[in-house]
């Protein structure tokens, strides 16, 4: 026989390790979703999914009906069930389970509501000793969310909107360690905080521990794994990518018709410019060395020649990694309701956001600053030539490779990011940072074709780069840095060297010497 626990336990209202109290716990539909009557059952309609639920009793009609108003406890959505009907109603919540919400009570008010932001969602309540030290786990965090306060993480696919004065309370004395006994109020008993605490346990937001030589331990310090992810690292993981969230998610073109999209080459800056120079296809073809020597070849330098690289080589690096060969669109029918360009790299919906700027401290033929590289004229344009900022950007290179090198030339890579948000919903920095990782190597593919030497940095400072490049950093902000130069003799020789003595072979790294070797044939 299904009783009103079962239900309970169900929709995640029982804890698990402990007799159950007097059920304070209510369940409803998640906003959005509608009930209609159709032949002997019910049509669920929501947002995300559609269902027709057939050859329906009439008591277990009634019950479906009744999640679709306010919050009610399993007593009363039960309420006139036969035993088989409360069978069926079971069954329904389980396959429903995403657009089912769970409330917790507290005298007849609602101060939680929790909501399953994947499919496969779900969970139990725990016991939580009163004396327990707890505390929000250190991956939860509070936002504003369609009108209302919410309580998430990523490392559960649930969402907690925080209807209530007290409940919030309860969540904000949670930043530090407490006992559930510490939390009553007279806004909020301790029956019901304890009942509160279970579900934001079970879910996952809030930590259990337990007293050892009159310390506290929680289980999640001594994972390794979980130590090993920062919040915003975990949290940006989480968000970009499907399956733990229902946030609008993908190509779906959230502003068409309200705002225009960004153009397709950003408008270079005003004044003189430097023609640089276009390299032959024919010549480029007959010095490249092979893609499989150049991909075996390929290493980071940060030492550079007694000569600098020059603005001769500097402008065939350009023209080979980042120029626009051409422009295209509008194309509605095919989904790009927007301008494109086609450049030498893959971009996602060929929206090519990434722009170029130069710090030049050592390059043949061309003076020291800071400049704009415009992809359509091929062009170079000094937006900073302020000494103190130019040495600024450099020093955050040389910091960012340990302090060994001081770039020759910097390319900061800049995102226009709206230019990828008008069309993805949930993942443009995210494409972002690929196209990124994509023009790092077409550029360190390049430079090593030309005997060139070429580091990617993995950090640098947003603020600094939009400070001296004189951008706004919600609109367009460093995303990338790419450091170059004249490759040095001693790393024209590296195919000599020794290995190491802890290097141990696994497939074929021979090919990598001969490869070096090939480059420095070419090189001389």
């Amino acid at each position: 026989m299904t009783t009103t626990e079962d239900v309970s336990a169900a929709v995640g209202s029982a804890p698990t390790g402990d007799q159950p109290r007097p059920d304070e716990s209510a369940v409803t539909f998640r906003e959005g979703v509608r009930v209609t009557s159709e032949g002997d059952g019910v049509r669920v309609q929501s947002p995300w999914a559609a269902f027709v639920l057939g050859r329906l009793t009439d008591g277990t009609r009634a019950a479906i009906h009744r999640l679709a108003g306010e919050p009610v406890p399993p007593a009363v959505l039960l309420a006139g069930c036969t035993p088989a009907e409360r069978v069926q109603v079971l069954r329904i919540i389980d396959r429903l389970g995403f657009l089912i919400t769970r409330s917790v009570l507290a005298g007849g008010r609602a101060l939680v509501r929790i909501e399953a932001t994947s499919r496969a969602a779900a969970y139990r309540p725990v016991s939580v000793p009163a004396e327990a030290p707890l505390r929000l786990s250190k991956f939860a965090f509070c936002r504003s969310h369609s009108g209302a306060f919410v309580l998430e993480s990523p490392l559960t696919p649930h969402r907690v909107l925080l209807l209530d004065p007290a409940s919030r309370a309860v969540v904000g004395a949670l930043g530090d360690r407490v006992r559930a006994a510490d939390l009553a109020s007279a806004d909020l008993p301790a029956e019901s905080v304890t009942e509160l605490l279970e579900h934001l346990a079970g879910a996952g937001f809030v930590d259990v521990g337990e007293w050892a030589g009159g310390q506290a331990r929680f289980g999640a310090d001594e994972d390794e794994v979980l130590e090993q992810w920062d919040f915003h690292d975990l949290l940006f993981h989480s968000r970009s990518r499907a399956g733990r969230h229902d946030e609008p998610f993908g190509g779906i073109f959230p502003y068409e018709g309200r705002i225009e999209p960004r153009p397709a080459v950003k408008q270079p800056p005003a004044g003189p410019f430097i023609e640089l120079y276009r390299p032959a296809l024919d010549d480029v073809l007959a010095a490249d060395p092979a893609l499989t020597t150049v991909l075996e070849g390929r290493t980071s330098v940060r030492q550079y020649g007694e000569q600098p690289m020059t603005v001769r080589q500097l402008g065939e690096f350009l023209y080979r990694t980042a120029r626009v060969r051409s422009e295209y669109g509008p194309r509605p029918d095919q989904k790009m309701p927007y301008e494109a360009t086609s450049r030498p790299y893959p971009c996602g919906g060929a929206a090519y956001e990434l722009e170029l700027y130069l710090t030049v401290r050592r390059c043949e033929g061309l003076a020291e600053g800071v400049y704009h590289y415009d992809p359509v004229g091929h062009q170079l344009r000094l937006v900073n030539g302020n000494a103190e900022d130019r040495s600024a950007m450099l020093y955050l290179a040389s910091v960012a490779t340990g302090g060994i090198a001081v770039p020759d030339v910097l390319v900061t890579m800049t995102s226009r990011f709206q230019r990828l948000s008008w069309k993805y919903r949930g993942i443009a920095y995210a494409v972002t940072l690929k196209h990124a990782g994509v023009l790092y190597q077409t550029m360190y593919l390049v430079a090593t074709a030309m005997g060139l030497a070429p580091c990617g940095l993995g950090s640098g400072d947003a603020d600094l780069a939009a400070r001296v490049l004189g951008l706004d950093y919600l609109r367009e902000s460093s995303v990338g840095e790419f450091m170059l130069g004249s490759l040095p003799a001693a790393e024209r020789a590296a195919s000599a060297t020794v290995p190491p003595a802890d290097w141990r072979a696994a497939n074929d790294p021979q090919w990598t010497d001969t490869a070096r070797a090939l480059l420095h044939r070419l090189d001389g």
